[in-house]
């Protein structure tokens, strides 16, 4: 069985920041790359942080 992320967001560049987003309930900022999958979930709170098609498209050339 296979559990969603508790969260999808879509980004323009490969590399992006999280902090959990909760504030003082987050966690420390970590900075994932998504250049080679073009998605990474954070490791802390699984978010899943996408690289948009058009994105994609833009740096393939």
């Amino acid at each position: 069985m296979t559990i969603d992320p508790p969260e999808i967001i879509e980004v323009e560049e490969t590399v992006v920041a999280c902090n959990g987003g909760g504030g003082a309930l987050g966690h420390p900022r970590v900075f994932l790359n998504l250049e080679s999958d073009g998605a990474i979930d954070c490791p802390y709170c699984d978010r899943r942080f996408v690289l948009k098609a058009s994105a994609a498209k833009a740096g393939s050339h």
